[in-house]
């Protein structure tokens, strides 16, 4: 197995989700699972500049996830926050309803392992909004928690 680059970052602007109408902010990523051609789990390294944060509050039905932090400190968000510094991680185990999600709110980048199942099938949700994805070989779909379909999704 060939080397793995880990230095080209991919930067996203910071954007406003149709959903929530809100922005997580800008973040950087290198994706070291494709590169890897790995098909049972994603892993990739996130960036996030001061004021951005990872995601919105969600947690996955079919899917595992672990974080650990490489450099920098972030806010893990759950239904309380907990300060995580480089060498810290935190996991969630698939089906666990833990809303959680990273803040930066140091004034320093911040740089995050993260590795997570990757199930064919599966369901998110976003805690602090109405909003459940389903995904699957079709694609993504996108519905209310009450289980009707966003009209415009």
């Amino acid at each position: 197995m060939p080397k793995l680059d880990t230095t080209k970052y991919e930067d996203f602007a910071g954007k406003i989700n149709r959903f929530t109408g809100l922005s997580n902010g800008p973040f950087s990523e290198v994706v070291l699972g494709e590169q890897a051609g790995l098909s049972q789990f994603g892993v990739h390294i996130e960036r996030l500049p001061p004021g951005s944060r990872s995601s919105f509050r969600h947690w996955h039905e079919t899917e595992d996830e672990l974080v650990y932090v490489i450099s920098g400190e972030v806010v893990l968000v759950e239904d309380t926050e907990f300060l995580l510094k480089a060498g810290e991680a935190a996991a969630w185990k698939a089906g666990t309803p833990v809303g959680h999600c990273l803040d930066n709110r140091s004034d320093q980048d911040a740089t995050v392992l993260v590795v997570g199942t990757r199930a064919a099938r599966g369901v998110v949700h976003y805690s602090d909004h109405d909003v459940v994805m389903h995904h699957d070989e079709h694609g993504r779909r996108y519905y209310r928690k009450d289980g009707s379909a966003w009209p415009d999704a």
